[in-house]
């Protein structure tokens, strides 16, 4: 996303028009982009200018979409889905010491150089495992009867990708207060893995407010285009 106003929405089915609503909307992760063009409608080739979080919260099982972009989305883009109430200006200035509650969808990835020098990202999860299994002299994760439990891996090594970032994002987590949660691997059409993901949820004390505030407008992390990246703040009561 370039420099510059920001808009901060949210997209949820219209009242009464909840199945028609079901009928639209994405059926898979990594479909949402592009169902949500929809409301941002642009020339070919145009850069994504906006950044989701998804969540499944509506009662009827519907998702709900926040949205923060360079210019407002189009509020007739769909009968059964509405901009509500409307998209409003965002502009967070959060100064340094603040201490905010945070929601963060992302896709957690470990950068590596391949034998044929190419840059190639891997989720940390799977890289753990592939490098716990090679001290062992191990091919496959069943075969090793003592390996730790998946939630624990998963926390051990995302929590860890989010903490090496904390300084850059100009901030400060509470780690006793971090939880991660749904751990996902996204398929594509052809069953490929497209990306993997995590929620992450805790405490933070801004440091620095403008690496914050470029953490808090352009995301966080990789697969923004996927619904990651969008870091959802609130003050702490």
């Amino acid at each position: 996303m370039t420099a510059g106003s920001r808009f901060f929405s949210l997209i949820l089915p219209a009242e009464g028009r909840e199945r028609e609503a079901a009928h639209e909307r994405a059926r898979a992760a990594y479909e949402d982009h592009r169902w949500l063009w929809r409301f941002f409608p642009s020339p070919q080739g145009t850069a994504r200018d906006f950044l989701f979080r998804r969540r499944d919260v509506d009662a009827d099982g519907l998702p709900r979409y926040y949205v923060v972009s360079a210019r407002p989305p189009e509020e007739a883009a769909s009968d059964a889905w509405q901009v509500h109430p409307h998209p409003r200006a965002y502009a967070p200035r959060p100064a340094a010491g603040t201490r905010l509650a945070f929601d963060l969808r992302a896709n957690p990835v470990t950068t590596v150089r391949s034998p044929a020098g190419r840059v190639v990202r891997h989720d940390v999860v799977m890289h753990e495992k592939k490098r716990l299994l090679g001290e062992r002299g191990l091919a496959r994760w069943g075969e090793w009867h003592e390996r730790p439990a998946l939630p624990n891996l998963v926390r051990q090594t995302c929590l860890g990708w989010l903490l090496a970032r904390a300084e850059r994002l100009g901030c400060a987590f509470d780690e006793p207060s971090l939880l991660t949660e749904g751990y996902a691997q996204h398929r594509g059409k052809a069953d490929e893995l497209r990306f993997s993901s995590v929620d992450f949820s805790g405490e933070l004390t801004v440091t620095d407010a403008a690496l914050f505030t470029e953490a808090l407008t352009r995301g966080v992390g990789h697969a923004k285009a996927f619904g990651c990246g969008l870091l959802l703040v609130r003050p702490l009561r």
